[in-house]
C-alpha cells in the first residue's frame, strides 16, 4: 500500500504544534515555604480543593516548615520563592544589604489573656504579676506592649515577672494557672477564649494606641527583589489567587467544615471563633496606608528594641513594601 507523504507531514506538524502550545501554557512553578500549622496552610488547602492554582496557571511546590526561622533560612538560601514573615525583618535585612520585598497578608495578632475571674483589668494591674510572653525579649508584640505601658509610666519588664517560652508551652501553662497573664499568638489566644479566658488587650488595640490609623498587617508575603522584577505577572496571579481563596473563606461554611481537621477543632463554637479571628485579619487597606502605619510602629520598635531588633537603620527602609501589585 502506498503511503501519502502529505498526510505524514501534516501529522508531524500537528504534533509539533500541540507540543509547542503545551509548553507555552505550562504552569509557572512557584516554590512556597509555609508553616504547617499556619493560616496560610488553610488557604493553600482551599486553593488546591478549588483548583485555583490551575486557574492561575501556577504550579505550587509547597515545603512545610516547623518554624518561622526555617522560612527565613529558606528564602535567604534560595530554596523558596515566597515565605511569610514581617516587614520589620524585611527592612532589617535590607539595611544589611539584603534585597527582600514585603506584601501584606494578615493583620491578625495576639493578645494579653487573663484567666476567668482574674482581678487584672488594666496594664497597671500586671505589676508584680507573672506575665508569660511567647517568643523572647525581642518579640514584636511584647515590645509594642512595653512601649504602650511606658507611656503610663509602667515598666512591665522590671515591675512584672516575665516568663518567656514557646507558644504551645505558654498556652499549657496558662491553662494550668501557672501564669497570671499570657501574651501569646492569636490562635492560642482563641483557644484560651474557648476556655473562658478574657482578652485584657489585643495587640491591634496596642498598635492604635501607639498611633496606627487602622489594623496593621505585620505579617506578609516575603520574596526576593530580583525574583519580583523577573516574575511580576506570576506574583500578580499569585496574589489574585490568594485573594480569591480568602473570599471563599469569608463566605463558605462548607470550606470551613473541611478545614476543621487541619485546624484541629471539632466543636462548632471553636471553629466559629477561629473563623472570626481569621477574617478580622484579611487586609482591606491600600498599600500606602499599610506602609504609613508600618513607619510609625517601626520608630516605636526601634526605640524599645534597639539595634538588636532593627539593625543599623533608624527608620523603615523605603523599598520594603512591594507596590507593583497595587498598580495592576
Amino acid at each position: 500500500m502506498r503511503r501519502n507523504p502529505g498526510r505524514g507531514i501534516a501529522a508531524f506538524c500537528l504534533a509539533f504544534l500541540l507540543m509547542c502550545c503545551g509548553e507555552a501554557h505550562a504552569a509557572d512553578v512557584l516554590r512556597i515555604a509555609v508553616q504547617k500549622t499556619g493560616t496560610f496552610s488553610w488557604e493553600l488547602a482551599v486553593i488546591k480543593d478549588h483548583g485555583l492554582d490551575k486557574k492561575a496557571g501556577l504550579d505550587l511546590q509547597i515545603t512545610e516548615l516547623g518554624s518561622t526561622d526555617a522560612g527565613k533560612i529558606a528564602i535567604m538560601g534560595g530554596s523558596a520563592d515566597i515565605i511569610l514573615s514581617d516587614w520589620l525583618w524585611v527592612s532589617r535585612e535590607r539595611s544589611l544589604g539584603g534585597k527582600l520585598k514585603f506584601y501584606p497578608y494578615s493583620s491578625t495578632l495576639g493578645a494579653v489573656m487573663v484567666p476567668p475571674h482574674s482581678p487584672i483589668n488594666s496594664l497597671a494591674d500586671l505589676k508584680g504579676e507573672k506575665l508569660a510572653v511567647a517568643g523572647g525579649p525581642l518579640d514584636k508584640s511584647w515590645l509594642l506592649l512595653q512601649a504602650l505601658a511606658k507611656r503610663s509610666s509602667i515598666d512591665l519588664e522590671s515591675e512584672s515577672t516575665i516568663l518567656y517560652g514557646a507558644p504551645p508551652l505558654l498556652w499549657q501553662e496558662a491553662l494550668q494557672r501557672r501564669s497570671d497573664a499570657t501574651l501569646n499568638f492569636w490562635n492560642y489566644c482563641a483557644d484560651l477564649e474557648l476556655h473562658g479566658f478574657r482578652r485584657l488587650i489585643g495587640i491591634d488595640e496596642v498598635e492604635k494606641e501607639l498611633g496606627a490609623a487602622g489594623p496593621v498587617a505585620m505579617i506578609g508575603y516575603v520574596f526576593d527583589e530580583t525574583f519580583a522584577e523577573q516574575h511580576r505577572d506570576v506574583l500578580r496571579r499569585f496574589f489574585a489567587m490568594t485573594h480569591e481563596a480568602q473570599d471563599i473563606l469569608a463566605h463558605s461554611d462548607a470550606d470551613w467544615q473541611k478545614l476543621a481537621p487541619l485546624i484541629g477543632v471539632s466543636d462548632p463554637a471553636a471553629l466559629a471563633l477561629y473563623r472570626k479571628r481569621y477574617l478580622e485579619g484579611i487586609v482591606k487597606r491600600p498599600i500606602a496606608a499599610e506602609e504609613a502605619d508600618a513607619r510609625k510602629l517601626y520608630l516605636v520598635l526601634a526605640q524599645v528594641g534597639g539595634a538588636k531588633l532593627v539593625g543599623p537603620a533608624t527608620e523603615l527602609d523605603s523599598g520594603t513594601f512591594y507596590k507593583e501589585a497595587a498598580e495592576n
